[in-house]
């Protein structure tokens, strides 16, 4: 049925913070490669990240085997511009995917609040990218894909076109799709995919891609392989196995938070839509029965290297594309301390879990502080398969083991991100450098500013803009100069546009 690109291959990466020191790249044969990325799992989802309601032991003992990055990011506030970066080791302003697909104002419709009209995004990862399973198979790796893509409405632009010889689930949905009930359709089968047979009644998608994976990963053993555990938990629609949601209906009953503990609702930019709120307390029993049901399955994986002896040469990252849904949606999580959530450029949209396993290595089992990015992921990869591999200049993340063995080099790396939309969540289009322990946030509707020490005010609340004057305006023209570099931005104004102000 289709004609498989052979451009690259793919390693395993799972990313939930991890601390790391020194890697010693010393593997006598090439590692396997695991990446497992989950969809819109907030930074202090985790157990190991501060939740205290959460329960995720299979990913808390892989941070305490491995390194947990307590400041990881992603590349996006959103999803599909995050994807198409940690495939390809670039910012996503290069692949041209800076929105969700298809965005929020496709075919330049906008609310009367937003007063901006914002370029298209790209409506798919192009061919021409090379990806990091690209890179794995054209190395000799088998490569695997199962889950959300989200990267191209055609099906020319799916994983097995972009270096995957197996796809299962991965097509232009970014989420479960047909819910009926809270236990038929979406996260239950039938899934309506066209990348995944339907189950028996009652399958569960988290359950069934993993044994997808597992049983590539029992037919591959043998070979190096990358396999590439892309979930479409704990993104909505909320649902989850009945036994589980029943166990966190109880604890959450033990919380006995009341309505006006559990949200905020009088803050300016919520009066927009009606469901905008900032939930303060993680407490939701189906979000809270997602998560662990994905790190059961995650648990699976790991027990299965370990059963064949494939888990010291098996490097494994686990992250998020984005922060945690907070307020909209259903704001089934809490990002707090954080500001903002998904769809913010505030710390609580950007900043994720990021776990990294690699054998015994020395550094196993700290905590790095140092900022690291998903852009990072590419090179990482790549150069475990290649260690004569030397990024070209159009790849903008560093491997992350050159980063953990000069820790005080990369202390204060400049970062960017560039996310000129409208969210559906409430953000506004903006653009953000962070430099060392400073951050500096450009608002496109205003041009206003706002520059945090993201260190001591992991929170966001104080704008050093005027304080600060000379680091400001420094901060400013480095991220002008990018964005004059780099972006093509065009923006029109809508001519339905009705101030707050004038409401």
């Amino acid at each position: 049925m289709f004609n498989f690109s052979i451009k690259g291959s793919v390693i395993i990466l799972l990313i939930s913070v991890c601390s790391v020191q020194i890697f010693a790249q010393t593997k006598s044969s090439r590692p396997n490669i695991i990446v497992i990325l989950a969809d819109d799992l907030g930074w202090n989802d985790l157990s190991c990240y501060g939740s205290s309601f959460y329960e995720t032991p299979n990913l808390d003992k892989l941070a305490a085997d491995g390194i947990r990055f307590t400041q990881g990011y992603a590349a996006s506030p959103v999803c599909s511009p995050t994807r198409a970066s940690l495939l390809t080791g670039k910012y996503p302003t290069k692949t041209g995917v800076t929105d969700w697909i298809k965005g929020r104002q496709e075919n330049g419709k906008a609310k009367p609040y937003e007063k901006l009209i914002t370029k298209e995004t790209g409506f798919q990862l192009n061919l021409e990218e090379n990806t990091f399973a690209e890179f794995a198979l054209n190395a000799g790796y088998k490569t695997f894909f199962a889950g959300k893509w989200h990267l191209g409405e055609e099906e020319k632009f799916w994983p097995q076109f972009h270096g995957f010889t197996t796809n299962k689930g991965g097509w232009s949905a970014g989420s479960p799709k047909g819910k009926i009930n809270d236990s038929t359709g979406g996260f239950f089968t039938p899934y309506q995919n066209p990348m995944l047979t339907d189950g028996p009644k009652g399958e569960y998608i988290t359950d069934r891609l993993n044994k997808e994976c597992l049983q590539f990963i029992a037919e591959k053993k043998e070979n190096p392989f990358l396999l590439f555990h892309s979930l479409y938990a704990v993104h909505n629609p909320l649902q989850a196995p009945k036994a589980l949601v029943e166990k966190y209906k109880i604890k959450k009953q033990q919380l006995a938070a009341t309505d006006k503990e559990r949200f905020d609702k009088d803050e300016k930019w919520m009066k927009n839509e009606k469901d905008w709120k900032k939930r303060k307390i993680q407490d939701n029993p189906a979000y809270a029965a997602m998560i662990e049901n994905m790190d059961i399955n995650i648990g699976q994986i790991i027990d299965m290297l370990k059963a064949n002896n494939l888990y010291e040469n098996t490097l494994i990252i686990f992250a998020s594309d984005n922060g945690g849904l907070s307020t909209a949606e259903g704001s089934p999580t809490s990002t707090e301390p954080l500001k903002g959530g998904k769809g913010w450029l505030y710390e609580g949209g950007i900043r994720v879990p990021m776990i990294l396993k690699w054998g015994n290595q020395p550094s196993n089992g700290l905590v790095c502080s140092t900022p690291v990015n998903t852009i990072d992921i590419f090179p990482t990869i790549a150069k475990a398969i290649n260690p004569k591999y030397n990024k070209p200049a159009d790849i903008d993340g560093t491997n992350l083991f050159e980063i953990v063995s000069n820790q005080p080099k990369f202390n204060n790396r400049t970062l960017i991100w560039h996310y000129p939309h409208y969210s559906n969540q409430g953000g506004k289009p903006g653009a953000v450098i962070r430099e060392g322990n400073f951050k500096l946030i450009y608002n496109y509707e205003d041009e206003s500013t706002e520059l945090y020490n993201i260190v001591t005010d992991v929170s966001e609340l104080k704008n050093l803009a005027d304080a600060n004057k000379p680091l400001h305006n420094k901060l400013l023209k480095k991220l002008k100069l990018w964005l004059k570099q780099n972006s093509k931005d065009s923006f029109s104004i809508n001519p339905n546009f009705i101030s707050q102000t004038a409401q």
